[in-house]
């Protein structure tokens, strides 16, 4: 779960350089969308903020106009912003926390996540506007596929006896991971930046008296004794 520790580190540092500076003028870009490959992904764009917003079941056509345009426009802003900024815009440097050499998916996070800010506030802004908090968690859901769920749902199955304030921290990094993922376009961006707040999380259980390498463990041996015993009961 520490793949991409000290991502956003780097990103300060490639950001405060400056992506479009001289240095970088030469790298080389993704190629744009052609005029019908665009027209295509716009209308998935649009098919799936009507999607996401018709799973709210707001019976308000006015709101629910508001809300496609404000999630059509973020995605495609999203997705414009990833095909003109590739992995190539970032010098191939070292990340910070590891000393390892950025990788390929590193570079193209840090290009990535130097959208700018507005993208983003737009987005918060606009459902904010016209949903309850528990609905605005519903739509950046189905940004993340739910990651936050089935994450915390595996961290209460491998730590045994979780207190009211583990599941309080856990949960909020989780919630932070998801808002930031929502400006990333694929989902294996999205993974990576869960990665950062699992990693988090697990200093976290390190530093209040758990050690997150045994209950990992203890967890996988569990599970193996669980596959070993229903085997040999099939058998039987």
């Amino acid at each position: 779960m520490n793949t991409i520790k000290g991502i956003f580190t780097a990103a300060v540092i490639v950001a405060a350089a400056g992506l479009s500076s001289p240095a970088f003028s030469q790298a080389k870009q993704t190629a744009p969308m052609s005029a019908e490959a665009k027209a295509k992904s716009d209308a998935d764009v649009e098919s799936k903020a009507a999607e996401w917003v018709s799973s709210l079941n707001l019976n308000d056509a006015a709101k629910e106009a508001r809300l496609k345009q404000v999630i059509a426009i973020h995605l495609k802003a999203v997705r414009d912003w990833h095909n003109s900024h590739s992995a190539a815009d970032v010098p191939p440097g070292i990340n910070l926390a590891s000393g390892n050499k950025l990788s390929e998916l590193e570079r193209q996070v840090i290009a990535d996540s130097a959208i700018p800010k507005n993208v983003h506030q737009d987005l918060m802004t606009g459902l904010k506007a016209d949903l309850s908090e528990q609905q605005v968690e519903d739509i950046l859901d189905k940004y993340t596929i739910g990651k936050v769920a089935f994450t915390m749902k595996a961290y209460k199955e491998i730590v045994p006896n979780m207190t009211a304030q583990e599941e309080e921290t856990i949960l909020k990094n989780l919630k932070q991971a998801r808002e930031q993922a929502v400006d990333f376009k694929n989902m294996t961006e999205i993974s990576a930046i869960f990665e950062i707040y699992k990693t988090k999380n697990e200093q976290f259980l390190n530093a209040n008296g758990r050690s997150w390498k045994q209950m990992y463990k203890d967890y996988t041996a569990a599970l193996k004794a669980k596959k070993a015993a229903a085997a040999a009961e099939k058998k039987n």
